[in-house]
This record gives structure tokens, sequence and C-alpha cells, in this order.
């Protein structure tokens, strides 16, 4: 072959493309909702198109598991938002890592990465999995944060909204908000309730005749666990063959417990710190409960569902995006919580047909909205379209 030939030859040689390095940012290492969408996100990305790393602001179980996965990623401490004393540290490991995008998940994570990723010129995407301002916070609290939401979400270059609502509700108080709504989706390979699975209940010493109510998530105000533990005091006293199961962890967690020392109930509720194996979990569990104030668009919510599980929630952002009352699932109001909650739980506990037939549709549900997969794949092409 002339050296003509060879020249040309070579010409049409590809070379390969460079993958682009992506940093997702995320508030903490706990297992949580948006934790939850983090790792589903990062174990979908195509790996031949995309090189992602992970920073978070505290470590914990999330960072066990990218560790396991081989999934590179730092922890730089913090557990403020706006916290001007990491912005520099921050910055520096962002440009020595030369990212080409960086996603971030939740208010804490933007706030603190905004700075770096303006100064250094590098596309930034916030998904709001929740909204930081809320009803029920001090006015001047509220006003600072919806204020901080208002700056963030002006300068990032792409906002992410997990539910139509939580778009809608976002609106109400920032008219300039622009988002996509991207759904969180759920792993349905891991989330098979027809796949055998461990016992977990022989595992806890909980009864098999046992109505077993579930909660998994954090031990946190928002999410409401006092008010459980006293909704299930009462449902007792109707019906004593109910059992409630805890799992998580967070600032109330010590609360929870002196609250069922004192009307004695630990042969009744077990409580367990987070666990990586959510999905043995569930499939012991005949009512999932999820009693929020608010929500972006529950993750462990969808787990439950797609577990076939009956579940009950609060008519909330995102959770009234999934739930239709008393089709698959039952929606109680905010309002009076504990008297509703108590009456959905004695309803779905005396009723094993009902429990049944949400379960089904929730299931249905689930595998034809929400699916992980569908939601990795769109959100590649937000990171495709904004480095292209």
């Amino acid at each position: 072959m002339d050296g003509a030939l060879v020249r040309q030859s070579m010409h049409n040689i590809c070379p390969p493309k460079k993958r682009i390095r992506v940093l997702e940012c995320i508030r903490q290492g706990q297992i949580g909702g948006g934790e939850s969408h983090l790792l589903s996100l990062i174990e979908n990305l195509d790996t031949s198109r995309f090189e992602p790393t992970v920073l978070s602001f505290t470590d914990g179980p999330m960072i066990d598991k990218l560790n396991s996965m081989g999934v590179p990623n730092t922890v730089i401490c913090t557990t403020r938002p706006f916290d001007i004393t990491k912005w520099k540290q921050i910055k520096a490991f962002i440009k020595e890592n030369e990212f080409d995008l960086i996603h971030t998940h939740g208010t804490r994570a933007a706030s603190n990465l905004i700075w770096a990723a303006r100064s250094l010129k590098i596309p930034l995407v916030y998904t709001i999995h929740g909204w930081s301002f809320h009803q029920d916070q001090n006015w001047f609290i509220r006003k600072m944060r919806i204020l901080g939401e208002k700056y963030l979400t002006a300068k990032t270059h792409l906002n992410i909204s997990v539910s139509k609502s939580n778009q809608l509700s976002g609106k109400q108080h920032i008219k300039s908000l622009e988002s996509i709504v991207i759904s969180n989706g759920i792993d349905s390979k891991r989330f098979n309730p027809d796949k055998k699975h461990t016992e977990i209940r022989k595992e806890l010493s909980i009864r098999n005749d046992s109505i077993l109510i579930l909660f998994i998530a954090r031990f946190t105000s928002h999410k409401q666990p006092l008010r459980l533990i006293e909704s299930f005091l009462e449902a007792r006293k109707s019906n004593e063959d109910l059992h409630l199961l805890m799992v998580g962890d967070g600032d109330q967690k010590e609360e929870a417990i002196l609250l069922i020392k004192k009307h004695k109930l630990e042969k009744y509720i077990t409580l367990l710190p987070f666990r990586n194996d959510v999905p043995e979990v569930l499939a012991a569990a005949d009512i999932f409960v999820l009693p929020s104030l608010w929500e972006g668009l529950p993750i462990g919510l969808l787990e439950a569902m797609s577990m076939r599980k009956a579940v009950i929630a609060t008519n909330v952002d995102g959770t009234s995006e999934i739930v239709k009352n008393r089709y698959n699932g039952i929606l109680i109001d905010t309002n009076n919580l504990k008297k509703s909650l108590t009456e959905a739980l004695l309803e779905l506990s005396w009723d094993a047909s009902m429990r049944k037939e949400l379960g089904s549709k929730a299931f249905d549900t689930v595998h034809e909205k929400y699916d992980a997969l569908k939601m990795t794949r769109t959100i590649e092409d937000v990171y495709t379209r904004l480095i292209s």
C-alpha cells in the first residue's frame, strides 16, 4: 500500500470519543429519596458515554454502596447550605478532576456548587427533589428560602422538577421558574415482588400472622414518624394483630424511642437503622405508610408500590401525582393527621382483599410510568444537549 493510501486509511480511523465526566453532587451519604435516586441513576448510566463521580457532604451507607460499585466519590463535610467556607475546596476539587458537567441533587448541593460551576464555566443541572420552603416554617425562614431557591433556579443551566405538581408549587412562589419534568424511576428488576425474598419476619421475630405496617424514611419532622407511632397506638386498641416496623435514622429517632417506651410498645414496634436490602424488607410488609408533610416525588413510595404493597400516604405534592385515592392506595390529609392515619390503618388492616387490590393497581402504576432506565436515558439526553 503506497503512502497516500496509508494516510487516507489513517484519516478514516475515528479516534475513540471522550467520555463525558459528570460530577453528581448530593447533600448527604445517608440513604433517602434523593440518594436512592442518585444510586439508581448511576447504576443505569451508559458508562461507554459517561464517567460519573459523586460528591457528598456527609459520609454514610450511600458512600459504602458507591465504593462497592467501584464509583469514584469524595466527601467534603458540611451540613449547611451556602457554606462559603467550603467553596474554594469544592472549586479546587472540580478543577483538578476536569469535570465537563455538574448535576446537583437538592438545595444544599446546588447552593454549594453554584459558585464553582459559574466561575469555571461548567454547565450545572439542579434536580429539585422537593422545595426547601414549606407552609409550616417561620415566615422569615420561609421567605429567605424562597429567595434562595429563586437565586439557584435562575443561575443554573437547567432545572429538573421530579413531578409536575412540585413544578407548579414552585411557580406559585417563583414566577420566573423554568424547569423540565423528569419523574423518578424504579428498578423493576430489583423491586420485583415475584422473586424469592429473605424471611425478614423470622429474622426480626415478627409473627407471620401479624399485620405488618412498614415505615422506611428519615426520622425527621417532615416525615412525621412520631405521629405514626401515636396513630399506631390508637389503632392497636381496636386491632391487636398490628405490628409496626420502622426503618431509618434521623434527629427524631431518640424521641421515637422514648415515645415507644412511654407507651410500652417495645413488643409491637421494631426499630431498625437504614438497610440496603430494602426489597427484602418491603416483601415482608402488608401496609406501607408515608405520612409526610411534603414531598418531591417519593422514591420510597414508588419502591413499595413496585412490590405490590397497599400504601397509605398524605395528599401532598408529588405523592398525590402517584397515588389516586382508593384506586392504587389511600390518600389522607395532613390536617388532623393522627385521626386520619389511625382510621386508614384500621380499614386496611381489616380488609385483606382491599390490600390486594390496591397493591395490584400500585404495581401497574409504577411499571407503566416510573421506570429507572427510561428516567436515566432522559437525563442522559439532557447531559448530551448541554455539553454539545
